[in-house]
């Protein structure tokens, strides 16, 4: 939902160079901490500082910190999207760059299409959402064969690419399960609260920032537990880590966890969520510009067209959502007002809005009288002096 009363163009901008640049960056973040940190370690270390110090500023703020069932639900989600998407990333990205891990991140979309039931209908019988479906595929298809066949094939790991890239895939099927149980737990119930027969009873719900902090701690203790249970905890020594990345954990954990999330919902509360979405296209590239100048990785021209490549195709399975968005209604809109105005007289230009504007809303016109023959000429002369001012305005 969209706040009528925007904040000032500043923080709006500050918030989507953070989302943008913060997210996209931490993909090579995660890289560089694996370097001094062992990959369950590195997560459990990361989600346990920032579930810890989220749910401190919650409980600062005031807000409910537990209703049983709100738990349970945060948990399931946190599990899936953080501990099972974030645990593939952290382990593929040792064996692989992290521009091909952020590149099929962004290529969730894929799933979102395949496993959204509910939604079959209408995705399998747009062209759009089919042909960006097919050209997804063939994205991740031409990073699987570069990663394989590639320049960077004759390093002798290949099997351990593959097997990076297959549990990556799987990652990014986690992530889209949890938001898909989310998305369907939160409709049912709107359902449930709408039903005119139900008992209206206030059902009380744990702010969003809660919710995150469990999901992050349940995550933290998912990656505390595997690191315990295979090792890494036995043989991690704290005091070796050299300080540039424990820097570098700092950062995941305020920065592309805290920091980046809260300006993730803030942009929700005043901006269109089609708009805030675009973060998914920046995200990678970001991601791929760092690795070409501070890593070792080398970024060929077949990342760069599969980037492409995947980036479009997200860009058609969204196509009909970016359609009907607001924005681009808006845009329609004025764009028939100007062309129309350069083809008509400035007294006929209140008649062109209303034309625009026919179908969207409906007003009733009253009943004329026939006995008050001076209604038309006053309805003309009202007419006219509206003609006026909003021609004055529209030069303006």
């Amino acid at each position: 939902m969209v706040k009528s009363s925007n904040p000032s163009g500043s923080i709006i901008i500050f918030a989507y160079l953070v989302v943008y640049i913060v997210w996209g960056s931490t993909f090579f973040f995660i890289e560089k901490a694996l370097h001094a940190f062992p990959p369950f370690v590195l997560g459990s270390i990361r989600f346990i500082i920032a579930g810890s110090l989220l749910m401190f500023y919650c409980w600062v703020k005031g807000y409910k910190i537990y209703i049983k069932s709100a738990v349970k639900d945060a948990a399931l989600v946190g599990f899936l999207l953080l501990f099972v998407d974030m645990a593939a990333i952290i382990w593929s990205e040792q064996y692989i760059s992290s521009a091909i891990v952020s590149i099929l991140s962004a290529a969730t979309a894929i799933w979102f299409i395949i496993l959204d039931k509910p939604k079959w209908k209408e995705n399998f019988s747009s062209i759009p959402t089919l042909l960006g479906l097919i050209l997804g595929f063939l994205g991740v298809v031409m990073l699987f064969a570069e990663q394989i066949f590639g320049a960077s094939a004759n390093d002798g790991d290949n099997d351990k690419k593959l097997t990076a890239m297959i549990v990556m895939t799987v990652g990014t099927i986690g992530w889209t399960v949890g938001s898909l149980i989310s998305k369907y737990n939160k409709k049912s119930e709107n359902k449930k609260s709408a039903e005119p027969n139900a008992v209206k009873e206030p059902e009380e719900d744990l702010n969003v920032m809660v919710k995150t902090a469990w999901q992050m701690v349940v995550a933290g203790i998912a990656f505390t537990t595997v690191a315990l249970l295979n090792g890494e905890y036995k043989n991690f020594e704290f005091n070796s880590v050299p300080l540039e990345y424990w820097g570098a954990m700092v950062y995941l954990a305020l920065l592309g966890s805290i920091l980046a999330f809260s300006c993730y919902i803030f942009l929700l509360q005043y901006r269109p969520a089609t708009e805030v979405s675009t973060y998914a296209y920046v995200n990678p590239i970001v991601a791929l510009i760092l690795v070409h100048f501070f890593t070792d990785h080398v970024v060929s021209r077949m990342q760069i067209i599969g980037l492409a490549v995947v980036l479009f195709s997200v860009l058609l399975m969204n196509w009909n959502l970016y359609r009907d968005s607001s924005i681009i209604k808006n845009y329609k809109r004025r764009r028939k007002i100007r062309k129309l105005r350069h083809m008509a007289p400035k007294s006929s230009i209140p008649r062109i809005v209303e034309v625009a504007e026919f179908g969207q809303k409906k007003t009733k016109k009253p009943k004329e009288n026939p006995e008050k023959g001076s209604s038309s000429s006053e309805s003309t002369n009202t007419d006219k002096n509206k003609g006026k001012s909003f021609d004055q305005e529209f030069y303006d």
